[in-house]
């Protein structure tokens, strides 16, 4: 009897590594879908849990099994990824989780953009029920989560690091650890600071820069060329058109919503306060964010800032 010899290519080796891994993802939003999609898409078995029942419905349709509790999910899976709103979401969704017990083996890691506080507190009641936990946000915007081109932030320590780094590689491309608990979620605060400042540097400086009579995409690829260029001029330029494919281009619409970069320069500045650190325009920053929440445009991606700036110049 001849024997044929298969040599596994890395990613079917990959693929058969994660096959049977269960992995619970609990926040089917704008993010959380496409990084639960990718990990389908990577082999894991994935559990989901969303107040959302077309969200649920949808990641159904993509072999994810759907969940009724949090509680369930948690006891059926290996690592638990949450991706959520806000500080008290984030607490009450942990303490409900838990409640009654957990498995053990279960690595726990929040990738919501919270206050540092918060993982470290998650942290302390998941250890005391026997599990573990990581803070991990991410950055890199809902192209990232699409292209799992996400930077992680992780918060821990560094054999929990190491645990997840793997994981994580299935939704990014950047695995970074920060230090200790809730690290991960100071670095993400700082950087989404200055991901607000920028967006508004840039909305200025194209609106400006049109009403001299200069041509937004020739201007663009001079930012982009020189000293002025970033993540706001070169990815998600707020000018409609520059960039096909982004929320600016098409009506501002999903992207990273200017309610949610607003709640984060609000995190920015509690603790900067905490640890007395002055920002001044983290602060000119976030009045700007709330001031356009008032004007309707929570909703719309924060690049609206530009459509916000050239309509009061307009006028």
């Amino acid at each position: 009897m001849a024997f044929r010899i298969i040599k596994l290519t890395p990613n079917f080796a990959r693929m058969m590594s994660t096959s049977a891994t269960k992995v619970g993802f609990i926040g089917l939003g704008q993010m959380g879908n496409r990084m639960a999609t990718n990990l389908i898409n990577k082999g894991y078995k994935l559990n989901v849990f969303d107040v959302s029942p077309e969200a649920c419905d949808a990641m159904k349709a993509k072999g994810a099994q759907v969940y009724k509790t949090t509680q369930e999910l948690a006891k059926e899976s290996e690592f638990v990824v949450t991706m959520l709103p806000n500080n008290d979401i984030v607490k009450e969704t942990y303490e409900v989780m838990i409640k009654d017990g957990v498995n053990n083996k279960t690595m726990f890691v929040d990738s919501s953009t919270v206050d540092p506080s918060v993982s470290q507190y998650v942290q302390k009641i998941v250890s005391k029920a026997g599990a573990r936990f990581v803070d991990a946000p991410v950055s890199g915007g809902v192209m990232g989560a699409q292209n799992a081109t996400l930077t992680f932030m992780v918060g821990g320590t560094k054999e929990e690091y190491e645990h997840v780094k793997d994981f994580l590689a299935g939704m990014g491309k950047k695995i970074t650890h920060c230090g200790t608990y809730g690290m991960g979620e100071a670095a993400k605060i700082c950087n989404n600071m200055m991901l607000a400042i920028s967006m508004i540097g840039t909305a200025e400086t194209m609106n400006l820069a049109l009403r001299l009579g200069l041509d937004a995409k020739v201007f663009n690829e001079i930012i982009n060329s020189s000293t002025g260029r970033s993540w706001a001029s070169e990815i998600n330029n707020p000018v409609p058109g520059l960039n096909p494919g982004t929320p600016p281009s098409d009506g501002y619409k999903g992207g990273f919503s200017t309610a949610l970069i607003t709640k984060d320069l609000g995190l920015a500045s509690s603790v900067a306060t905490g640890s007395n650190s002055p920002i001044m325009l983290g602060a000119l920053a976030h009045h700007i964010y709330r001031l356009m929440c008032t004007h309707d445009l929570g909703n719309k991606d924060f690049s609206v800032i530009y459509d916000f700036i050239k309509n009061k110049s307009g006028k």
